[in-house]
């Protein structure tokens, strides 16, 4: 059985239901049961035309459940409109359905499971694993989301904003579960950008973020030990760094530029090529790193990035020009002490550094990074005698 040929059709399955009448999600429910059921029925018997042996079996599976339905008698007219066996027609819903996913009366996480289980295929056993959250919460989720879109219109122009936010959530969950989020992310991603029209003005976001996830993504194998430890940027060991997945997302990268409609997700790409195209820490080109995050700075006017800068600069410039651009931020952004225990063991008060690098392993909320924090600060202790 071929899962991912069906999780690559489940989309355009659904869509084609939504257009013909189906709220979202009876749809969703009966493309899942189709689903099912080709599971059962294609290894012995496979169908010539999958896409539409799934469109048939939805739609016959919506159909019985409408018929069972209270409001059977004012959706009866759509048994007429059954589709006609034959090739299923190449139309593609997969854009539509990543705005209505994206709702914006949805909660971020919300939209997140709605993705994942509508465009991405996932059952909600995969994604509850993924959130490491209990199914039946997973399940309440996903129904509560797809109640709030059943009744928006299909056609409505969608927010490519918003989708490509719920994609950059999605690719930042991690690698937990049995579902690598952050290769699903990817794979929607490229749905994405093969559906959205070029001329669209954020499509060089999409492809910026399509490269911005395979640069990070590139680097997975040297960002832990084998004991589950992170391994700061500058210790990786860059031969075990995808190269093939760096020169696409360079490539992408130089197109997405060459339209000349910068945005957030091509400056933030644009860095994380400077770090894979160094040899080392100290080849990196710091200077243009600092460039690029004032271009980003300008463009979100988000905090964290300032913070980022700070350690560019620290870099580019030592650590006391580093501490001097943290000085004007406000200490409580997450990772402030993190950053400015760095810059301050680059200087040399390790006293100062240990402190803070204590400090900020009890504010870490992740527990990867809080332990690597105290290592941090043990190191620097043991260092002075301590």
């Amino acid at each position: 059985m071929d899962e991912v040929l069906l999780r690559r059709l489940s989309p355009a399955v659904l869509g084609i239901l939504v257009r013909r009448g189906a709220d979202f999600a009876a749809a969703e429910d009966a493309v899942q049961d189709a689903l099912v059921e080709a599971l059962r029925v294609w290894p012995a018997d496979p169908p010539r035309d999958p896409k539409g042996w799934l469109i048939t079996a939805a739609w016959r599976k919506f159909l019985d459940a409408t018929r069972a339905d209270a409001a059977r008698r004012r959706r009866e007219d759509l048994v007429e409109e059954e589709p006609a066996q034959g090739p299923a027609l190449a139309a593609d819903d997969t854009l539509q359905l990543y705005f209505l996913c994206a709702h914006p009366s949805l909660t971020p996480s919300s939209a997140v499971a709605l993705t994942l289980r509508a465009v991405g295929g996932l059952t909600t056993r995969q994604i509850a694993r993924a959130y490491l959250v209990p199914e039946a919460t997973m399940a309440q989720r996903i129904s509560r989301a797809k109640r709030t879109v059943a009744g928006v219109r299909f056609d409505r122009p969608g927010d490519v904003a918003t989708v490509l936010r719920v994609l950059y959530l999605v690719f930042n969950e991690g690698y937990t579960g049995d579902v690598d989020l952050a290769a699903e992310a990817i794979r929607l991603t490229r749905q994405l950008a093969a559906a959205i029209d070029a001329r669209h003005i954020l499509y060089g976001e999409v492809a910026g973020l399509l490269a911005l996830m395979l640069l990070h993504h590139a680097r997975r194998a040297a960002r832990t030990t084998d004991d589950g430890d992170l391994v700061p940027l500058a210790e990786q060991d860059r031969g075990r760094w995808d190269t093939r997945a760096i020169v696409e997302g360079v490539a992408i990268l130089q197109a997405a530029l060459a339209r000349d409609r910068l945005g957030e997700f091509q400056v933030q790409a644009a860095i994380a090529a400077l770090h894979a195209d160094a040899p080392t820490t100290e080849q990196t080109d710091w200077a243009q790193i600092v460039e690029w995050y004032d271009e980003l700075a300008r463009l979100t006017d988000n905090p964290v990035v300032r913070l980022n800068r700070a350690v560019a600069v620290g870099e580019a410039d030592g650590p006391r020009a580093g501490l001097a651009a943290l000085a004007a931020l406000d200490d409580s952004l997450p990772r402030y002490a993190a950053v400015a225990a760095y810059l301050h063991e680059r200087e040399g008060d390790l006293s100062t550094a240990a402190r803070l690098y204590a400090e900020a392993a009890r504010k870490a909320a992740d527990l990867v990074e809080r332990d690597h924090l105290t290592r941090q600060a043990a190191r620097l202790n043991a260092g002075r005698g301590r």
